[in-house]
């Protein structure tokens, strides 16, 4: 201590504040990749069908509770009822066939969905709106995620979802490196400032490509022409689905869906192309090809 009364003790140095370490976010991606892609293979060709059509049913509540998370904000109650309303019409798309049973389900998501709004109507300036969600999201999300998983009960139903996911994920690929190298004109500057109509572009052609080379390959009931059709008719309908879910995440003020996949964002992030290339896949296989499919049995359902 000093002997000068008057003296005053000196400041503490101030440390620089440390940069934060991690892995670099391309390498947590292909971390990510690396476990989640032999996953999901074994789901698709090795596990019993079951097992693909509840993950769907889980992948639904999540998304679910993403979009309940940008839309419901402070609402706990009505995102809990979002969640599970969402993942209850999944499962019904999933393992009922019976129309007169899913419509009585869809009939029952519209009626409990506005109901709900009833219990906590404050804001009321803004209820509408979250009544209108409430409705939908069922229909977007369960019905869409379902769709994957219908997908899957196709014959050779593996090799169709890969299919599926390869229109919304590689279109977004190819449209990447094909607005880099060729883009100049604004495909919807208002919602996706950087996307080009050379990238879309550019996007549906690297997808005609791969259902061509899935054709001669893994799917040879799809005949070339269709897998011409199909490409070019699901991949602008996903990369439609991908400026959805930019117009909510711009009218919700978020960035990202979520943060439950590493290095990439939420669920939705992900799959806003997928749930209407899949649903598209769907519809095509299922009524245009009038290709086969088999609802899964529960192992503990019984015989």
């Amino acid at each position: 201590m000093s002997d000068d009364p008057d003296s005053k003790p000196s400041p503490k140095p101030v440390s620089e504040p440390q940069p934060k370490r991690g892995l670099p976010n391309v390498v947590v991606r292909f971390l990510t990749a690396g476990v989640g892609i032999p996953i999901l293979l074994w789901m698709l060709y090795l596990a019993p069908a079951w097992v693909f059509a509840l993950t769907a049913g889980a992948a639904a509540a999540i998304g679910a509770s993403e979009l309940a998370g940008m839309t419901l904000k402070g609402q706990r109650v009505l995102q809990t009822w979002m969640v599970v309303s969402t993942a209850a019409f999944a499962l019904a798309l999933v393992f009922v066939s019976e129309a007169e049973v899913l419509g009585a389900c869809a009939l029952a998501v519209v009626v409990a969905g506005a109901l709900s709004i009833l219990v906590r109507p404050d804001p009321l300036e803004s209820a509408a709106g979250r009544m209108g969600w409430l409705i939908a999201a069922p229909f977007y999300i369960g019905g869409c995620v379902g769709a994957i998983a219908k997908t899957h009960q196709l014959d050779s139903g593996g090799s169709w979802v890969v299919l599926s996911m390869a229109l919304a994920w590689m279109s977004d690929t190819g449209g990447y490196f094909a607005g880099k190298a060729f883009g100049r004109h604004k495909l919807y500057e208002k919602i996706s400032p950087k996307k080009t109509i050379e990238g879309s572009i550019g996007g549906l052609l690297s997808i005609v490509a791969f259902a061509l080379a899935m054709r001669f390959t893994v799917l040879p009931e799809l005949p070339t022409v269709h897998a011409v059709v199909l490409a070019l008719v699901a991949g602008a309908t996903g990369q439609a689905g991908d400026l959805c879910v930019s117009v909510i995440k711009r009218s919700t003020g978020v960035k990202d869906s979520g943060f439950i996949i590493p290095g990439h964002g939420g669920l939705l992030d992900r799959i806003d192309a997928l749930l209407f290339t899949a649903s598209v896949t769907w519809i095509y296989a299922r009524f245009v090809l009038s290709v086969d499919a088999t609802i899964p049995a529960l192992p503990w359902a019984g015989a």
